[in-house]
């Protein structure tokens, strides 16, 4: 009789073993780590275990992500009630700059603001090149990686050497575009291709609307 067989008389008698439970202390394999003989009942107890294991790794994994949401949840939060309490476009820039370095820990922030009535004799309204606006423009998601427009590295001052990642975040509201968010740092691994950009993409239509706000 061949492996298959026998699995497959198994699958067909599930029962065979509650008929036959001398046989389960009879048979005996070998140890899942040090390789001794060990009964089947015993051996199935080991794998329950590491069932239990990996179950117990896993649900830690969830709750550490549902915990670190519900803080990420709340800074979105203090930073909106900040948006809404300022009183004009500068209130809004500050608010802004201080939520992203304080409560995100986002080193370098800036924003330039191209399509808007009003204008401020500020660095957010400094002119930008065509370039920038068509990619911002052609933009669908934020853009999370290493920098790759040396023009909105320069927006970070005398930092700008210094950064190594970027994300990159259109602002528009109803569907017009007024500018772009960038948010960048020293550590590379810090924005990313491949990290969720939910948040980000929150913080951007927030700050769009609060913009737009005071600005018309």
């Amino acid at each position: 009789m061949k492996t298959d067989d026998i699995v497959q008389f198994l699958k067909d008698n599930p029962d065979f073993f509650e008929q036959n439970g001398e046989l389960l202390d009879s048979l005996t394999v070998a140890h899942p780590h040090n390789g001794q003989a060990i009964s089947l009942a015993e051996r199935q107890l080991h794998a329950l275990r590491e069932k239990i294991r990996q179950l117990e790794v896993k649900l830690t994994e969830l709750i550490r992500f549902g915990e670190e949401n519900d803080e990420i949840s709340e800074k979105v939060h203090r930073m909106v009630l900040a948006l809404l309490d300022a009183d004009s476009f500068e209130g809004v820039r500050d608010a802004v700059f201080s939520h992203l370095r304080e409560d995100f820990s986002v080193p370098h922030v800036a924003i330039r603001i191209w399509n808007s009535v009003l204008r401020r004799d500020t660095a957010e309204f400094t002119p930008v090149s065509e370039d920038i606006r068509f990619f911002a423009g052609d933009m669908r998601r934020p853009f999370c990686g290493s920098p790759a427009h040396v023009e909105i590295t320069d927006w970070f001052g005398e930092a700008a050497p210094h950064v190594r990642s970027v994300a990159l975040v259109p602002l528009k509201q109803d569907g017009r575009l007024l500018g772009l968010l960038a948010m960048g740092s020293e550590d590379p691994e810090r924005f990313y291709a491949e990290m969720g950009t939910l948040y980000v993409s929150r913080i951007g239509e927030m700050v769009s609307a609060a913009v737009q706000r005071r600005l018309g």
